[in-house]
């Protein structure tokens, strides 16, 4: 691999398409040696911002480099980078050596590297399969392949998992995991955090193209709050029971009530309602915790409960496939 420290680092990055905004005044960082998730609804700003980190798209303002270099000022990119931000395009008539024979020239790399990257990702026995019979997941394994060719220290990949089914999530999950213990930095963008919460070490989340949060996930994950629903024939002890909980004995728990006899507590112990309970003397005939998942939290964070949804992210002028970019500047 390249000496670079592969660190990425997105400053204040801005990205305007007439009247709108699909970025607004980002930052974030991405460190070597883990796997970042970058997360958002669709619609949120996140393959512009891929786009301006790897130079196919202009920022209005704030800058995006890896190792302190534009993507545009790196001499051999697809050796510091390897990305993809959409479905690679394959010559169907074409086998999954032949594809990558015809690209290691631009990357500069000599066709023994193919073998290599087909062995890393599992397609050494379909190397002389013609691609168009090739599943979703083994295309989306000789994809990899191609980000690989350069032995890059950053990979930057655009909804990976999209279309694939568990096993070969699994596979993914697990490689990547592989990429980040050789120390390489890893950055993977889903709208779905529950679709990447087992693969990531930490995650950045946006929204209408702002940051709207940034931490490890065991972090993210501190953030959770459990509830506790509470159900009682007794309208008025329930009420009563709420008002000790929420206003006295435990201060600050969120309440809300989806019907009647029924209560939901945010940021409070099942142990407590209970004892609560026992103390005012209400009778009581559901009691039960749950923790809120991070797809909820994620779901809160973004806006996306309440919100009828951000508009469409343009693609802007001028954009291309980020393979077609990283290939042809890649023997430079």
């Amino acid at each position: 691999m390249t000496t670079t420290d592969g660190h990425v680092v997105v400053d204040h990055l801005s990205k305007r398409f007439g009247a709108v905004l699909a970025v607004d005044d980002l930052s974030f960082e991405v460190r070597p040696g883990r796997v970042t998730g970058f997360l958002g609804p669709n619609g949120a700003g996140k393959t512009t911002t891929l786009r301006m980190l790897l130079g196919l798209v202009s920022p209005t303002s704030g800058t995006a480099t890896v190792s302190g270099r534009r993507y545009t000022d790196i001499p051999r990119p697809a050796h510091v980078v390897g990305a993809a931000l959409e479905a690679a395009s394959f010559h169907p008539g074409r086998s999954a050596r032949d594809h990558l024979r015809v690209l290691a020239p631009q990357v500069g790399v000599p066709d023994s590297r193919c073998d290599e990257v087909l062995a890393l990702v599992g397609l050494t026995d379909a190397a002389d399969r013609r691609v168009g019979g090739f599943s979703l997941g083994m295309r989306q394994r000789l994809g990899l392949a191609t980000t690989l060719l350069g032995d890059p220290r950053v990979l930057v990949l655009d909804e990976p998992a999209n279309g694939l089914d568990p096993e070969g999530i699994a596979w993914l999950r697990a490689f990547l995991r592989h990429l980040a213990a050789e120390g390489r930095t890893v950055l993977v963008s889903s709208h779905v955090l529950s679709e990447v919460q087992q693969t990531v070490d930490d995650v950045v989340i946006i929204a209408r193209g702002r940051l709207v949060h940034a931490s490890s996930l065991a972090e993210l994950a501190r953030l959770a709050r459990r509830t506790v629903r509470v159900a009682s024939p007794d309208q008025d002890g329930l009420r009563r029971l709420v008002e000790r909980v929420a206003g006295g004995s435990t201060p600050g728990a969120a309440v809300s009530l989806p019907e009647p006899g029924v209560a939901v507590l945010e940021g409070v112990e099942a142990a407590a309602v209970g004892a609560a309970a026992f103390a005012a003397g209400v009778e009581l005939h559901e009691l039960a915790s749950r923790d809120v998942g991070l797809e909820d939290l994620f779901l809160q964070l973004t806006g996306e409960r309440a919100a009828s949804g951000a508009p469409p992210e343009p693609d802007g002028p001028g954009t291309r496939p980020v393979a077609d970019a990283a290939t042809e500047r890649g023997a430079a």
